[in-house]
Parts: structure tokens; C-alpha cells; sequence
């Protein structure tokens, strides 16, 4: 008698570790993705396009943008609920998490960690609804890894004069959401040296986000050009509470957060989709799944799949605790992207030829990784933070 078979997940108890308010978010997130984003998905894929606008509000009705943040009509779910809500978005597409990442981990907090008053009740509201876009400019063409040498300025308009309106000029580059924001968390070195935020709204004279095209990953996704030419704003428009790196670093440390959970929901349906296929190809006198080579593949790969899931919930419940540090934040994603990317590829050699079209998520999750693998800080940058911790000596230069 055959024993009945399990799910990755289901070999590990993960349940176990989650509470009932948890899984019922996570579960309502799953539904959502299954009915809504899994039979559109490839082709969104394939045309390079998305309707985030139209997502943006189901999203925000499903109540998973900002969830983490507190007030202004924000969930104020553990940091855990939002992770399982990456999870299942990420197992959808990894654009799809972006878009979610993006607003709340990016715009929304930066805004709602630094910004004045008067930010949060104009934007935050109308955010976490999805009925406002936002997006995070600070990265540069020249400067992704090494923001701080950013080559975009904001001055004032007459010098010294702190009620002056502030100018910007420059650009960013690899901008999730750009093209369709309506308000712009931009970062630039201001008069007196030092990184400042700003609230831009997207339809102020002087801003501009050409759609970045062509790309052969995170396709269903909008990545953007910011191109801020003599943007001209009020004071306030300036984030109060933020001066220097450690502003816009703190929100990058809350997407990759997103991140180290996002990426093993990429994993997780490329392995569920490996299995599934496995059990039903008949190759030679049985199904593929009842070969050694592919049962060792399987094996393999869960035991990678499951520990990610393990370390996710651990820096969970250390930043529900208030006490998870950027160098944990930069283990989960370091091993949890490179583990997903290796993952979906080995599900894609499974699936054979099969694998290399839409009609199977494989090989659309591991396109998308490679992107993954790259933003909110690449490996070598990981590596780095990871040594540094290690050893007390910076190596970045």
C-alpha cells in the first residue's frame, strides 16, 4: 500500500508555528492569489503587463497594504502576518509582492516612520485603500549597492531660508510602480550634505517616469525611471525625521524583510507544481515520481525549501519582538532568494521541456528570482553585512 503523499510544508508541522489569526490571513491572501492572479498571471507575464491599479484596490480591500503599520486605517497585523502575506503573493508572481512590497514596506512606511503629520493623514489612508500609488526613489543608474554616492540634489530656493520651497534634479532608476504612482518618496542629498526625503507628488511639474521595457524578468511588474527635472516643492514636503542613510536603509531592511518570506512562497510553487507534474508523467513503465534520481531531487529541495521556511519564522517572531537586526534580516535573504532560485530551477528540469513555457509557473518564479536576488541589496552586499557582523571589520570598500 502506497503511503499518502505530503506536502512539503505539511513534513515540517509549519502550521504548528503559526496562531489562528495568522493562518486565517495568510489562508484569505492564498484564496485571493488562486482565484484572482494564478489564471492571469502568464499572460501577464508573457505581455509585460499588469493591472496594478485594479489590484491596488482589491488589495487594499483585502486589507494586506501597510497591514504591518499602525493607524491611518492600517491593519496593525504581526510582522509574521505580513511575511505569510508575502508568502502567498510571491507564490503568485514575485511582481505581485513587489507591488504589495513596494507601497507598504517602501513608501508607506518611509512615510509613515519619518514623515510630518500632515504625510501620513494626506497619504496614508488613501495608500493602504489602494487608491493612492506609492513609489521609492533611491536608487541611481550609477549607485544601487553604493546609494550613498547618489548624484541627485535637493536645494533651496533662496539658501538658509528653512520656510524656502526645496528643488530637485536628478534621477533614479529600477523603480517599482513609477510610471503609475501618485506620490514619489524621493531621496536626495540636500544643502547641507546629507540625505534627505520627500514626499513628490507624481503630478508636480518637472517629475516625469518613463516605463522601463524590454525586460526578460519581473515582467508583470512596472519598473521605472524617475526623472526629476527642477521639481519644484514646499518646505513640508520634506520627511522631518529622516536625515541621512539611515533613513532610507531602515525602509530597505523592511522589504527585504518581505523578501526572506516572498521567496520561499516562489519556491513553494515551483516545488508543488514539480510534484504535481511528476506524479501524473508517465516516463517508461511509471509515473517520473517513482524514479530515485527525481525522488532525491525532491527530497533535496524540500529540505531546503523547509529550513527557509523555518529561519522566515524565526526573524519573525524576532521583529515582532522588537529585536530583529539588519544582519539577521540580511541571513534570510541571502539564503532564502539563493535557495528559491535554486529551487525553481531544478523544478524546471523536472517539468523537462514543459517547464520552459507560461502554462507552468517554473520558469516565470525563477526569472523573477534573479531579479529577487539582486534588489533590496544584492548577495555580495548580504555577504558583506553577514562578514561584517561576523568579524567587526567593514569590507564594502
Amino acid at each position: 500500500m502506497p503511503a499518502t503523499p505530503q506536502s512539503p510544508f505539511q513534513l515540517f508541522a509549519a502550521d504548528t508555528l503559526v496562531d489562528e489569526e495568522e493562518r486565517a490571513m495568510q489562508e484569505a491572501v492564498r484564496r485571493f492569489v488562486d482565484d484572482r492572479v494564478r489564471p492571469e498571471v502568464g499572460g501577464w507575464f508573457e505581455s509585460g503587463t499588469l493591472p496594478a491599479r485594479e489590484l491596488a484596490r482589491e488589495l487594499g480591500a483585502l486589507g494586506v497594504l501597510g497591514m504591518h503599520l499602525d493607524g491611518y486605517g492600517c491593519a496593525g497585523t504581526s510582522a509574521t502576518a505580513y511575511g505569510l502575506a508575502c508568502l502567498e503573493l510571491e507564490a503568485g508572481d514575485s511582481g505581485l509582492r513587489s507591488l504589495v512590497s513596494v507601497q507598504g514596506s517602501l513608501a508607506m512606511y518611509a512615510i509613515h516612520r519619518f514623515g510630518s503629520e500632515e504625510h501620513k493623514q494626506e497619504w496614508l489612508p488613501r495608500m493602504t485603500a489602494g487608491e493612492a500609488i506609492g513609489c521609492f526613489g533611491l536608487t541611481e543608474a550609477d549607485f544601487g549597492s553604493d546609494p550613498g554616492g547618489m548624484r541627485t540634489r535637493a536645494r533651496r530656493d533662496t539658501p538658509g531660508d528653512e520656510q524656502s520651497d526645496w528643488v530637485l534634479n536628478g534621477s533614479k532608476l529600477w523603480i517599482t510602480n513609477g510610471s503609475i504612482a501618485d506620490v514619489a518618496v524621493v531621496w536626495a542629498v540636500a544643502d547641507d550634505d546629507r540625505v534627505r526625503g520627500f514626499v513628490v507628488p507624481t503630478d508636480t511639474p518637472g517629475f516625469s517616469a518613463p516605463e522601463v521595457t524590454r525586460k526578460l524578468s519581473l515582467r508583470a511588474s512596472v519598473t521605472s525611471e524617475l526623472v526629476l527635472d527642477d521639481v519644484r516643492l514646499p518646505a513640508a514636503a520634506m520627511l522631518p525625521e529622516a536625515s541621512g542613510l539611515s533613513g532610507p536603509l531602515s525602509c530597505l531592511n523592511e522589504a527585504r524583510f518581505g523578501i526572506v518570506f516572498g521567496s520561499v512562497g516562489a519556491a513553494r510553487d515551483s516545488l508543488d507544481t514539480a510534484l504535481a507534474y511528476a506524479a501524473e508523467r508517465p516516463i517508461f513503465d511509471k509515473p517520473l515520481a517513482g524514479y530515485q534520481l527525481t525522488q532525491a531531487k525532491l527530497a533535496d529541495m524540500t529540505l531546503e525549501l523547509g529550513k527557509a521556511l523555518l529561519l522566515a519564522l524565526h526573524l519573525g517572531r524576532l521583529k515582532d519582538q522588537g529585536s530583529l537586526r539588519p544582519e539577521q534580516v540580511s541571513l534570510g535573504k541571502l539564503n532564502n532568494v539563493r535557495e528559491a532560485l535554486a529551487i525553481a530551477r531544478e523544478c524546471r528540469t523536472i517539468l523537462g521541456a514543459a517547464g520552459i513555457t507560461t502554462e507552468y509557473p517554473v520558469m516565470r518564479h525563477a526569472a523573477n528570482l534573479e531579479s529577487v536576488l539582486t534588489y533590496e541589496g544584492t548577495s555580495e552586499v548580504h555577504q558583506l553585512v553577514i562578514g561584517q557582523a561576523l568579524t567587526g571589520l567593514g569590507a564594502f570598500r
